[in-house]
């Protein structure tokens, strides 16, 4: 009976070690940006956004997978010199995972794992070459990333401006921010969210850093 058990616990340790293996090992396949776009939330659209993100892949080695930035853009209404256009959810645009960090360590197993329950923090949101990112209580606080978007990964109603005017202004505006490290001044669910925390001070990188950030955001490879 003692060998049944010896046997039986050292089978569940390998199965363990197996599981481990085969979900926390893989290619990259996210990160944070190392730098933003230096012109606060003015990222050039999402077209910009996105090349800002294949940009940084390339050359840390990884340029072979389609990026996309983690970004959302509201609805727009029809006007008498344009016609109305469709939101556009950051969950749509980042495939169906898996996804890994530059260190081959799981970050969502799909999208369902990525907005519920997801393996990100400030241990696991590394930049593109594997680095950490400021957190608050580093100096400076860069946790603020740019999304736009709600914690279910969709886009909000047109009515508030909460991208930046659709990632083009470095003025007016503000955008709604996430924190990497999922920290805040307290423990809400707001302060410790990912993608949906608060809105920004502004659109320019002035503004982005008094609110704790530096107009970085998540790149997530679609394939």
């Amino acid at each position: 009976m003692r060998k049944f058990r010896t046997l039986a616990a050292a089978g569940a340790t390998l199965a363990l070690l197996a599981a481990c293996a085969t979900t926390s090992n893989g290619p990259m396949s996210f990160f944070v940006t190392s730098v933003g776009s230096g012109k606060g939330a003015d990222l050039g659209g999402l077209a910009g956004a996105d090349a800002h993100c294949q940009k940084l892949a390339s050359a840390a080695g990884a340029g072979n997978k389609t990026w996309r930035a983690y970004l959302s853009t509201p609805p727009t209404f029809a006007t008498a010199t344009a016609p109305a256009a469709a939101a556009t959810h950051a969950r749509d645009r980042i495939g169906n995972g898996p996804w890994y960090n530059a260190k081959g360590m799981l970050i969502a197993r799909n999208l369902d794992h990525l907005h519920n329950g997801n393996n990100l923090g400030k241990e696991t949101a590394l930049d593109e070459r594997g680095n950490g990112i400021k957190g608050r209580g580093d100096t400076p606080n860069e946790h603020d990333m740019l999304t736009g978007t709600r914690s279910d990964g969709t886009a909000f109603a047109p009515q508030t401006d909460t991208t930046c005017k659709s990632w083009t202004s470095s003025t007016d505006g503000s955008a709604i921010v996430g924190h990497h490290d999922r920290v805040g001044p307290n423990t809400d669910n707001w302060a410790k969210s990912w993608n949906f925390s608060h809105q920004s001070a502004g659109c320019s990188q002035e503004a982005l850093v008094r609110t704790g950030g530096s107009g970085k955001f998540y790149c997530f490879a679609a394939n």
